[in-house]
């Protein structure tokens, strides 16, 4: 069996593994970077995939390459799955040949929840989406076919239905909520967001999940649980992911809700760190959490690197996440929940602040339609235990 080592070695090709050798970089200009991808594709912009891609149309394929390999000298095997981690040996086997590392980096993000239907398409009418090869793939379903069913209505699968029906498909979306958005947004609020798809032409299917189905060249047939059926030309999910612990856990490393890292993103085990949606790392400001968006997994991917390189910094940034659709743009830092108490901040019709408290704590801020104010949102959470429900209104505007 081949062995090849590296100084640096990133299992994982997605955005994390970009800024981590980026990071490596600021500190080690010389030590070889190795990355270890099952993607097709070298690392890429991924939230380009369900929005700007669809709707700007000077946003062009050309700019979703981050172009890791010639900026950072990585060296990157694509279509190359990793196997098993042995931290003793400081090896990693990946079809069949075996990488050794000085410092490891598990960037292993998560594989989409698949869809309970009976696929005999060949994969032709039934999507998941994470990759751009599966963004490739629904364009051009999108183009050759007149109705898509998403089911999802997290941030992705509104994204998606959104993306489809501006670009001429016939949309619906099938969601478990009474209401689009009812499980992060408070009621009238959520009223104000399913109507955005409503008006534009997007069928809902609310109240219940896909239960089974079946797919064949002729089209989707989607059995929910409340004994109705939606037919389609294709589907695409939005589920969310499972976290891929799978490497870690076989490695013997403390897992728990996705691999447990310290303050500096080290795992349990030595010259073995963790970083992106598979870390669950202490959150200066709310704890213990594990974070899968765009921003932790630039930030998280830099500080790892940094860190691989020798830099023993803290990872002290608390992400936010964020969606654009229909001319809207949400941002959220911490904690977003339904069911949590909330004070809403109205600046105007179109624009406000929604804080969520636990025990009369603020543990989350959505910004709706409301810029630059990340930072004014993550000082409201680091002054959570002083702040009122009266200090809320009017603090960000």
């Amino acid at each position: 069996m081949t062995t090849t080592h590296f100084d640096y070695l990133i299992v994982g090709g997605g955005m994390v593994a970009d800024t981590a050798a980026r990071g490596i970089r600021e500190i080690d200009r010389d030590g070889s970077i190795g990355i270890l991808s099952d993607d097709v594709d070298e690392p890429y912009t991924r939230p380009a995939l369900s929005k700007k891609l669809w709707t700007d149309d000077e946003f062009t394929w050309d700019q979703v390459p981050l172009g890791t390999a010639d900026d950072t000298g990585a060296d990157i095997r694509l279509r190359t799955r990793a196997t098993a981690i042995r931290p003793d040996a400081h090896e990693v086997d990946a079809d069949g040949e075996t990488f050794a590392y000085g410092k490891l980096l598990v960037a292993t993000g998560g594989k989409p929840v698949p869809l309970p239907v009976e696929d005999r398409s060949n994969g032709e009418r039934v999507l998941s989406f994470r990759t751009a090869e599966d963004y490739r793939r629904l364009r051009s379903l999108a183009q050759d076919v007149e109705r898509i069913a998403v089911v999802g209505g997290g941030y992705i699968g509104s994204e998606l239905a959104a993306a489809l029906v501006q670009n001429g498909v016939d949309t619906v979306l099938v969601h478990t909520g009474a209401v689009l958005g009812d499980a992060v947004f408070p009621a009238a609020l959520a009223e104000r967001f399913e109507k955005l798809f409503r008006d534009a032409g997007v069928e809902i299917v609310a109240g219940s999940k896909v239960e089974g189905g079946e797919a064949d060249a002729a089209g989707v047939r989607l059995s929910l649980e409340n004994g109705d059926e939606v037919r389609a030309d294709a589907v695409v999910s939005g589920l969310g992911i499972d976290v891929a612990t799978d490497l870690a856990e076989g490695a013997g490393l403390t897992v728990d809700d996705g691999v447990v890292v310290d303050a500096q993103l080290r795992s349990s085990a030595d010259d073995i760190w963790a970083a992106g949606d598979v870390a669950n790392y202490p959150d200066r400001l709310l704890e213990r959490r594990r974070v899968e968006h765009v921003d932790n997994a630039n930030a998280q991917g830099a500080a790892a690197g940094r860190n691989l390189a020798g830099a023993a910094e803290s990872y002290t940034h608390t992400p936010y996440y964020y969606s654009a659709v229909f001319g809207i743009r949400y941002e959220a830092v911490g904690t977003l929940d339904a069911e949590l108490e909330t004070v809403e901040d109205w600046i105007d019709t179109e624009r406000g602040v929604v804080y969520y408290l636990d025990d009369g704590r603020v543990v989350g801020v959505l910004l709706w339609n409301v810029e630059e104010a990340r930072d004014a949102a993550r000082a409201a959470l680091a002054d959570a235990n002083t702040l009122t429900r009266d200090d809320l209104v009017g603090r960000i505007r």
